[in-house]
């Protein structure tokens, strides 16, 4: 492989950071700085010298407009999470938090996990709106991380895709791992992660389809590369190849993904527990604008 395709996989970095290190000398094969583009060859000595890591990132208590909390008790707080809002802290981005917003709002959450993202046990997209669950007791950050991680936890998301897919039900299994040639983007590759979309439609418009979409894996970005590798982009998803004429005339500025639903056994008693996000206006008014189409 390329040093910069090779070194990106084998030590979890992106590509943008690998082409600095060997731009500064600090990546060595058999003694002789490589190029980004030299191959890596078997049985050669390879010596990489990291960057220091990043300060860990201040939380912000500050109040998010729009967050609205769902439910509450003593080991969970599950809020429905407002468009242009991260998930927690993390570098390069300034904007609001949940993890911020809950802080705010006097709520304490587990110290689990990094600083910043103490509490969070999964995580939805700055650009898409719905249900989120964060965990407030360590018992309950320990128990909904195993369940997310052993995939019993029910994930529904509502989709708004270009055209009409074929099947009208149907199952996408196909790996996903970051982009080969763009770090902000994530694709369809072969040798990524295994990832597994189910999907039925719910209505179809002349111009696109809502379907009800059940995750069975959590990858970054999930529903809207596989969409896209599918030729149905989500509306609105500039970054994923939708048409920008349609996201306009439907007055969207971003995807239209939404966190529908989400289900699991709670942490205190093992009740299953399942929690509701209606669409946020944006998102129902384009809905509405397509069904005029008719």
């Amino acid at each position: 492989m390329r040093v910069d395709a090779g070194l990106s996989k084998l030590l979890g970095i992106s590509r943008t950071v690998v082409v600095a290190l060997t731009e500064a000398g600090d990546v060595l094969v058999d003694g002789r700085p490589a190029g980004k583009s030299d191959r890596l060859l078997a049985g050669a000595w390879l010596e990489v010298t990291l960057p220091q890591p990043d300060r860990p990132v201040e939380l912000k208590a500050v109040a998010v407009p729009g967050l609205e909390i769902i439910h509450q008790d003593d080991d969970v707080v599950v809020v429905d999470k407002p468009v242009g809002v991260a998930a927690h802290p993390s570098p390069g981005w300034s904007g609001p938090t949940v993890i911020g917003g809950l802080a705010a709002a006097g709520l304490r959450i587990s110290t689990s996990g990094a600083a910043e993202r103490q509490g969070v046990v999964h995580r939805l997209d700055v650009g898409t709106t719905g249900v989120m669950v964060v965990a407030k007791s360590e018992h309950a950050y320990t128990v909904l991380k195993r369940a997310f991680k052993e995939r019993t936890v029910e994930k529904r998301y509502h989709a708004l895709v270009q055209g009409h897919p074929d099947p009208s039900v149907g199952t996408i299994d196909a790996p996903i791992d970051r982009h080969p040639r763009h770090d902000y983007r994530w694709a369809v590759v072969a040798g990524g992660k295994p990832s597994i979309t189910h999907y039925e439609t719910i209505e179809a418009f002349r111009a696109a389809s809502l379907l009800d979409v059940k995750l069975e894996t959590g990858r970054t970005h999930q529903i809207r590369v596989h969409f896209s590798a599918l030729r149905h982009p989500c509306v609105g998803d500039l970054t994923y190849g939708s048409d920008p004429t349609l996201a306009k005339r439907l007055g969207l500025t971003r995807q239209w993904l939404h966190a529908r639903t989400l289900g699991f056994h709670h942490p205190a008693d093992g009740r299953w527990v399942e929690f509701t996000s209606e669409y946020p206006a944006d998102l129902a008014a384009a809905l509405e604008t397509l069904a005029d189409d008719y």
